[in-house]
């Protein structure tokens, strides 16, 4: 065998044949495998928690393109959040974080359509989020809004400005507590620093206005555009700071007068050790604790920073920097010596620019009266800064329309050309008197020689603009009126004050003055009037003006009614604390309208609400006189139910305190209240109703309006339950008053001398006065009073009226049924203390004149009466007329079935009266 067929053998071809599987090779791989399902939920579940808005995109999606580089991008996710959050506003909550960190990261942008929406974005946001729920993240955002103000691009300032707007408008509160930072930031805009040129070192830094050519407006209304804001959050400070206090006519802190709530006591609860009165020596309503420790505030243990405007330091330090500026401003914008040319469009932006700065000045001032040491700061201020006041604010004193704007044509409602405002709504009076405002502050009554001439600048503008005559709204009076107190302060004697006053008071008569105008007037007089009333008798001279100003206020009171309460209730206030001084003319007037202001139909008493309605009633007090056309006025206020019950009975125990039987140790002034007209008002009150009316009772017949009984000759009128209720408390307070007289035999005789000269006779009576008379006896019946047989058959027919009047109410009749305890008690308690009247009741109960609807009636009464143990005796020593009625009865009734009502006669007749027991029991009686 050759060597080619021995290699040939080796490596032999495996020869497959049809049908035949392929043998498995030894070294082939086995790539068989098993496999499990896995199961996610969770991960493949649809997120369809967040809402999303038009485009699908939700709030984390909207959030992530903020990063984005595009400008478009950024600017439609601002678009599609404020979309998105104002159809879902839950997801603010959710989401608040992330949107105040997205949206203030975007103050800074370079694009200015970014910045826009961002702007409109928050505004919409602090519409939704309150202050409380920002509070957190307030700092961040209050650090991208100090970055854009302090931004080198221009584009970036001028929108952080809006940015200050919405956040000024929703939080001040919040913003002005970093208010240290923001200011520097608004110096920074409209300044920049400087080495002093006096100063070879950096030790002391300068500011100067700075002008920026590449802006889009012009420096003046940049810098006017920044002081407007600045303005706007100084006021915020102002009005954030712990002792508030508004402009103009304050109540500062020498002055003890201010608005207080009294302290209501009840006498009642008082009397039975459920109320306590805490009282404080010369405290008044607002205690006066005398020592020498002072508590220290918070605020003196935080750093500078932290204390903001309220730190003296920090204040000075700002005044420093801004004032300078300021005047800068100022004298860019004031007119030259010689007349301006108008229609320069400069002139509106100056108008503008120094109202600004005034405003700022003033805020500024205002702050500086919050801390202790006032007077040191008056004085530093006055030092550093009166010169340059008088030189350039004084200088064209006072400003006016001819200077700064275009002549228009009169328009009949603005005479005044102080009241007129240009187009730019720049009130030039109020320019002027906020510039005042900050002079007069400076000045003092030390000061007085040297200030003399600006002062008289002063005082006769203030006149003139009080004599013109013109209509000046709120803003303007209340400046006005601060400017005329301050220099009234400055110089107390009567010759500059008197103009003053006067001038004001034309201002007062001047006629359809706004009611804020109004009232700033009556504050002001009366903060006069008081700061009059406390000097000592030996110096006082009363201003003429302001006595006539005190004497009118009656009559105005008067002819008010009811067209303003909130103004009528000021002028009771005045007139209350006028009153209680015993000013002569003022007590004069009021004694003159007192019949006008307590008409019981149309006076001023009557039309007011309950708390004006019980100030009148103590004016009662005061007045020198009480006539008896006054108290019959003060009766029919009583009775009417025009005022509640519990402000009746105040004015009942005023009058009884005016009157001789108070029990006053000293004498009470002669003629106050005369003892035949206090007896006539306690009456006519005790009656509730006027000769008029009843006079025209007599005419009404029949249900529902009236209860009639065959066996009394009087038939009762049914008032309504709320007359009733009245009527009945004013009763409790008459009985009150005349059981402190001391003669009791003599009130009877008086009281039974009315009742038969004016109600018996009548045949109509209402069933209040019914019940109020039966009272009245029950409260002064002694054994030394003589009753008069008309009385006892007068009171013996309204005993019987009413009891019978009760026994038939139905039972669905809820409005009658309140009325019946208080009827029963007193028909008891007269039948019980007067015998003979129980005699004569049932003397007139002849049951043959009566229907036989009316017998169970008649028969029940006596059942009930024999049943009652206060009645018992004088029922058995009236057994036989009992005993009679009870035959007159079964005579009626014989022959027909004995009714159960009978039945129950005989028997409480049997048991109470026939057999005489000796031990009768009280018996609760149910009717």
């Amino acid at each position: 065998m050759t060597k080619k067929r021995k290699r040939q053998e080796d490596f032999q071809k495996v020869k497959l044949k049809v049908g035949k599987k392929k043998p498995k090779l030894e070294n082939a791989t086995d790539t068989t495998f098993k496999t499990k399902a896995i199961q996610i939920p969770e991960q493949l579940k649809e997120d369809g928690v967040l809402p999303t808005q038009n485009r699908k995109l939700n709030i984390k999606d909207l959030l992530s393109q903020m990063h984005h580089y595009s400008p478009g991008v950024k600017h439609n996710a601002l678009l599609g959040l404020k979309e998105l959050l104002s159809q879902y506003p839950f997801v603010i909550d959710a989401h608040l974080s992330s949107i105040i960190s997205e949206v203030a990261a975007v103050f800074t942008d370079k694009d200015s359509g970014v910045r826009g929406a961002a702007v409109h974005l928050l505004q919409f946001l602090a519409s939704k989020i309150r202050a409380e729920q920002i509070a957190p993240f307030f700092p961040l955002v209050s650090a991208h809004l100090s970055s854009a103000m302090t931004h080198i691009s221009e584009g970036i300032q001028e929108d952080s400005l809006k940015v200050l707007d919405v956040l000024l408008e929703a939080y001040p509160a919040l913003l002005t507590d970093r208010s240290i930072i923001l200011l520097k930031n608004f110096v920074e805009l409209i300044s920049h620093q400087q080495l002093s040129k006096r100063l070879k070192s950096r030790d002391k830094l300068s500011w100067m206005l700075s002008v920026n050519p590449n802006r889009r407006v012009t420096s003046q209304q940049w810098r006017l555009n920044v002081l407007t804001r600045l303005k706007k959050f100084l006021q915020a400070v102002v009005d954030g700071s712990s002792d508030t206090e508004d402009e103009g006519l304050q109540e500062q802190k020498d002055n003890s007068h201010s608005v207080r709530n009294p302290i209501c006591i009840s006498w009642k609860l008082h009397a039975n050790n459920q109320q306590h009165v805490q009282l404080f020596e010369s405290g008044g309503l607002r205690p006066k604790i005398n020592s020498s420790f002072r508590l220290r505030s918070l605020t003196s243990v935080m750093d500078s920073a932290e204390k903001g405007l309220s730190s003296a330091e920090n204040l000075k330090g700002f005044i420093e920097i801004i004032i300078p500026l300021l005047i800068e401003c100022w004298i860019e914008a004031s007119p030259a010596q010689s007349a301006p040319i108008l229609g320069n469009l400069l002139e509106s932006e100056s108008q503008q620019l120094m109202q600004q700065v005034l405003s700022i000045i003033h805020l500024l001032w205002k702050l500086t009266k919050r801390h202790d040491e006032t007077y040191k700061m008056e004085l530093w201020l006055r030092m550093n800064y009166l010169v340059d006041f008088k030189h350039h604010f004084m200088r064209h004193f006072p400003y006016s329309l001819q200077d700064t704007v275009k002549h228009k044509k009169k328009e009949p409602c603005k005479s005044n050309r102080n009241c007129m405002k240009s187009s730019n709504n720049v009130d030039h009076l109020l320019l002027n008197l906020t510039l005042c405002d900050i002079m007069v502050s400076l000045a003092s009554t030390s000061t007085l020689q040297t200030d003399s001439g600006w002062l008289d600048m002063i005082r006769k503008f203030v006149t003139d603009t009080l004599q013109d005559g013109s209509k000046l709204n709120s803003k303007q009076v209340n400046r006005l009126l601060g400017v005329t107190w301050r220099l009234m302060q400055i110089q107390q004697n009567k010759v500059a004050t008197e103009p003053l006053i006067k001038a004001v008071y034309m201002l007062y008569q001047q006629r359809n003055l706004l009611f804020p105008v109004r009232t700033l007037l009556l504050k002001f007089f009366s903060r006069v009037y008081q700061k009059e009333d406390l000097r000592t008798q030996r110096i006082r001279s009363r201003s003429k003006v302001l006595s006539r100003w005190l004497a009118g206020l009656p009559q105005q009171l008067a002819l008010l009614g009811l067209r303003n309460p909130e103004l009528s209730n000021q002028l009771i206030d005045i007139i209350h604390s006028a009153a209680s001084r015993s000013n002569k003319e003022l007590l004069q007037s009021l004694q003159a309208t007192a019949a006008r202001i307590y008409d019981p139909l149309e006076g001023t008493l009557v039309l007011l609400p309950a708390e004006a309605q019980r100030r009148l009633v103590q004016l009662v007090y005061f007045l020198p006189c009480l006539p008896a056309s006054l108290l019959a006025c003060l009766s029919r206020c009583c009775i009417m139910g025009r005022m509640s019950s519990d402000l009746a009975a105040t004015l009942i125990g005023i009058l009884h305190m005016r009157s001789s039987f108070a029990g006053w140790k000293c004498q009470v002034q002669d003629n106050s209240v005369n003892d035949v007209d206090y007896f006539s008002f306690l009456f006519s009150t005790l009656i509730g109703f006027s000769r008029e009316e009843l006079t025209s009772l007599q005419g009404i017949r029949g249900k529902p309006h009236i209860s009639q009984t065959q066996l009394s000759p009087i038939r009762l009128y049914l008032t309504d339950l709320d007359q009733f209720l009245h009527h009945w408390a004013v009763t409790e307070v008459i009985c009150h008053s005349l059981s402190t007289i001391p003669s009791q035999s003599q009130c009877f005789d008086i009281l039974q001398t009315g009742i038969c000269k004016y109600l018996v006779g009548l045949v109509v009576i209402p069933d209040s006065t019914a019940g109020s008379v039966l009272c009245a006896i029950n409260k002064l019946l002694d054994q030394a009073c003589i009753i008069s047989e008309n009385l006892h058959r007068f009171l013996a027919s309204c005993c019987y009226s009413l009891l019978y009047f009760l026994l038939t109410i139905d039972r669905e009749d809820a409005e009658h049924l309140q009325k019946r305890d208080m009827l029963w008690g007193s028909c008891i308690s007269a039948l019980a203390l007067l015998p003979r009247l129980l005699r004569l009741m049932l003397q007139s109960l002849q049951v043959s004149r009566i229907c036989r609807e009316e017998l169970p009636i008649v028969a029940q009464l006596l059942r009930l009466l024999m049943q009652h143990g206060q009645l018992r005796s004088h029922m058995i020593t009236n057994e036989f007329l009992v005993q009679q009625i009870i035959k007159d009865i079964m005579t009626l009734k014989s022959g027909e079935v004995q009714e159960q009502w009978l039945t129950d006669l005989h028997y409480c007749f049997n048991i109470y009266l026939a057999s005489h027991p000796q031990t009768p029991g009280p018996i609760n009686t149910v009717y």
